[in-house]
């Protein structure tokens, strides 16, 4: 709590600015002086000691009033990422492609942890709304592109996150340990993962895997629709891995020209062979 938590005694003083930027979200974006001692539970000198030397440097920046917010540099920073912006350089002439074809919402999204981090989003004035954003985090079991970075992920993997309980966002939410077992080794048999109202009621999305260079799924592209749009799932899913496909190709190219230091992304498991 605000005023003087002891459970701060001895950590370091990264770990302290750390938890300062953890304190803001999509649903937090701007935050008092107060309000970031009590989530974080520093001091409130502290806070205050660490959020001006953090709005000094451009982590931070004044908000309205007496708040704070996220500031330009750390979007500066994170754009030096390789694993996510090469991906998402190679990836968003397809995506674009895919949108045109589509003029539904397309997704690019890694796994990070027990999470599908959202690299890249392309969203046109129609397609339905989703909860997703470029640094947004949603859960691998409820979404298309979490099912699709799970099914190729560590088989311990699903087994920590079944053993922590698996949340139900919606009553179409697959949450049971068989069920969704059966449907991540369709998704491996297919190549192409369906969600339907899973996270969101109303919307469905389509995804399939991209490959890295060793054949190992090291991302997953999908496109979100609304679940009553009249569509033929056959042919989206199609497009959607011809598109994952040009991705990985384009991947394997790059990676020819590219130093070893530089490769992209994670591995995860090999796919089959086209």
């Amino acid at each position: 709590m605000a005023g003087g938590s002891t459970q701060w005694r001895g950590r370091s003083v990264i770990s302290k600015v750390v938890s300062l930027l953890d304190a803001f979200s999509p649903g937090t974006p701007e935050l008092s002086l107060g309000e970031l001692a009590r989530i974080t539970g520093l001091p409130l000198s502290t806070t205050y000691r660490l959020a001006s030397e953090l709005v000094a440097w451009g982590g931070l920046e004044r908000a309205g009033g007496a708040g704070y917010r996220i500031g330009m540099r750390l979007w500066e920073v994170g754009t030096l990422a390789p694993r996510g912006q090469t991906l998402r350089t190679v990836a968003l002439p397809y995506m674009q492609d895919l949108y045109e074809a589509t003029h539904e919402n397309v997704h690019l999204a890694v796994r990070d942890g027990h999470e599908a981090l959202y690299i890249d989003t392309i969203t046109g004035h129609e397609s339905v709304p989703v909860r997703s954003r470029p640094g947004g985090r949603l859960p691998l079991h409820a979404t298309g592109v979490g099912k699709v970075l799970l099914a190729y992920a560590p088989p311990e993997l699903l087994t920590e996150l079944i053993e922590a309980g698996l949340h139900r966002y919606t009553p179409y939410t697959v949450v049971a340990p068989g069920h969704l077992r059966r449907t991540l080794a369709e998704v491996r048999r297919t190549g192409i993962a369906y969600a339907r109202e899973e996270m969101t009621l109303g919307s469905l999305s389509v995804a399939a895997p991209i490959t890295g260079p060793d054949r190992t799924v090291v991302a997953a592209l999908s496109v979100v629709l609304r679940s009553r749009r009249r569509a033929d799932l056959r042919r989206l899913g199609l497009a959607v891995r011809t598109a994952t496909i040009s991705v990985s190709r384009a991947l394997e190219e790059q990676s020819r020209l590219a130093v070893p230091a530089e490769h992209p992304v994670r591995a995860c498991a090999p796919v089959p062979a086209e």
